[in-house]
């Protein structure tokens, strides 16, 4: 109860700011009043501070408050998980490199929650020796190192993601994971719900996803001129 009232309280100290309009898709579009990430919450954290330094943590205002309430939720039903989250894109949206979209504020990078030999969950380890961790490679059995992937804490997040997208009027468009590791994420408890509620990309994406899961939510934008 203590971890999800301090990320009550964080969320409820979120600053204010004008609502964000997004134009185009995530693969072409464009960003106006993007706001940033928290860049840490009680069972959260940003992947690096450089890359929030850097105005890489940019969101839909909207998918902002998605992703926050989302970690609220979750406090109360994993309490002493830990969660960090990736790439987003830039406070005006368009290209960010490498990714090929992020462009409208839609898309949101998470890394896998993971646990170590003791079973205990812990960050992702992030930092410039691995590209940000985005250059961690996990084995066929979602393996790295004494880590492993938490695939039921996936399922549970992004369950927490779809309901509170439902609450702001939104939604999860598509979500990109590694396809081996579907069969090991739709065994989880929220395995059926998954299976009825989640558009997964089908095929692999132009980088292999298995440090990471891929969002691009569901949030109206204008077409971009």
């Amino acid at each position: 109860m203590l971890a999800a009232a301090g990320a009550i309280a964080a969320t409820a100290t979120l600053p204010a700011s004008a609502a964000s309009r997004c134009f185009g898709t995530v693969a072409k579009g464009r960003l106006e009043d993007g706001v940033a990430l928290p860049a840490a919450g009680t069972n959260f954290s940003a992947y690096s501070r450089l890359g929030v330094t850097a105005g890489r943590t940019h969101v839909h205002s909207t998918v902002r408050d998605i992703v926050v309430d989302a970690y609220v939720q979750l406090a109360a039903a994993l309490p002493g998980t830990v969660f960090v989250y990736g790439e987003t894109g830039w406070a005006g949206g368009g290209r960010i490199r490498p990714h090929r979209s992020h462009q409208n504020g839609l898309s949101v990078d998470f890394f896998v929650p993971v646990r170590d030999a003791a079973g205990v969950s812990v960050p992702l380890p992030t930092g410039v020796t691995n590209k940000l961790g985005y250059s961690i490679e996990f084995d066929a059995a979602g393996r790295f190192d004494d880590l492993r992937i938490d695939f039921a804490a996936i399922a549970e997040h992004l369950f927490q993601l779809a309901e509170s997208a439902r609450r702001h009027a939104a939604g999860l468009a598509l979500v990109i994971f590694d396809p081996p590791y579907l069969p090991m994420l739709l065994a989880t408890p929220r395995g059926e719900w998954l299976r009825e509620h989640v558009n997964f990309m089908k095929g692999r994406a132009w980088v292999r996803h298995d440090e990471h899961y891929h969002v691009d939510f569901q949030v109206t934008c204008a077409p971009l001129a």
